[in-house]
């Protein structure tokens, strides 16, 4: 149940449950910073990172050859929402919500793929050990993902509680990244499964970065694959161009192929307008293959993605996936 306030969502079922644990705790009446607008201690600052060229000697600019081609049989996006709803001396008790899917076009309509229920999940996020609540994993029907110790170092967490807010925030969108590659996985699974636009890169699994019908779009560009000429490069894409093929570094990821791609006319807009990065398998003609999916991306420019301010990097598919996992999550 979600009761509003003034414009502030807060989950009525969530409150009740934390207080059964925890009477002590204090509600949270003002809004909170949601979502990945929170960075904290865990951000990622904006850089540029060198990439091997696998097409030609140096990255250049390529015109894609030939009309865009509609071959995108299914849409694979999750959202994300995170809430602190009680502290309890400085400490966040944080609720979040992650849900995942993948849409198909059926009739020129989407439809979510195979009837399945798309992933939903509600948890809440705590850092038991400063609440003197080890062991709990349920309270009243709701997990607990315990975010007292970061998972890289397994060293307890700074008690600082802006530490422990971008714990938990960072958790929260780990568990959609989960959500999201059991999906891909699945479809990947098929013997015959066709073309899977996914939002965001397909390097955070073996299976989905070795399938041939996995195609990732990145539309953020926190790191930028290029550096030197190789950046000027990119940022003088024109609508239609595509970069040279490249292997990002894969220190703790597995291989795939990458390239930048500009879906629209960047003149007069921010340097990134249109510009999306491509993530694909390896093997076979790097270029061939480059130029094929590029011309089944360019043909997800239309209809546009309006109201989404991301309309210029957003395929229409990726819009539906989100506009249906809010409207049941």
């Amino acid at each position: 149940m979600i009761w509003s306030k003034r414009g502030i969502s807060v989950s009525i079922d969530a409150l009740r449950a934390i207080q059964s644990l925890l009477p002590d705790a204090e509600i949270v009446q003002s809004d909170a910073p949601a979502d990945d607008s929170y960075g904290g201690a865990y951000g990622e600052a904006p850089c540029i990172a060198a990439a091997e060229c696998v097409e030609g000697r140096t990255l250049r600019a390529h015109r894609v050859v030939g009309e865009p081609e509609v071959r995108f049989a299914g849409f694979l996006d999750g959202i994300q929402r995170a809430r602190i709803e009680c502290h309890r001396n400085g400490v966040p008790i944080v609720e979040g919500r992650v849900a995942a899917a993948i849409r198909v076009r059926v009739n020129r309509r989407f439809t979510t793929w195979g009837h399945r229920i798309p992933i939903v999940s509600r948890r809440l996020y705590m850092p038991l050990v400063f609440l003197q609540c080890e062991g709990r994993t349920e309270i009243d029907g709701f997990d607990i993902v315990d975010t007292s110790y970061d998972d890289r170092t397994k060293a307890l967490v700074s008690r600082h509680p802006g530490a422990l807010r971008a714990v938990a925030f960072e958790r929260v969108g780990r568990d959609r990244d989960e959500a999201e590659r059991n999906l891909a996985e699945l479809w990947c699974s098929a013997g015959d499964a066709e073309p899977l636009f996914i939002d965001g890169g397909i390097s955070g699994s073996g299976r989905v970065a070795s399938a041939s019908c996995a195609v990732g779009v990145i539309k953020s560009h926190q790191t930028l694959f290029a550096d030197g000429d190789a950046l000027e490069v990119v940022m003088s894409l024109r609508r239609g161009e595509r970069s040279s093929v490249f292997a990002p570094p894969s220190t703790r990821r597995h291989s795939v192929i990458s390239w930048y791609l500009r879906l629209r006319d960047p003149r007069g807009h921010d340097a990134m307008f249109g510009l999306v990065r491509i993530e694909a398998s390896v093997g076979g003609d790097v270029a061939s293959r480059a130029n094929e999916i590029s011309r089944w991306v360019l043909a997800e420019a239309a209809p546009l993605s309006l109201p989404d301010s991301r309309w210029d990097r957003m395929a229409y598919g990726i819009r539906d996936c989100e506009q249906f996992l809010r409207a049941i999550a």
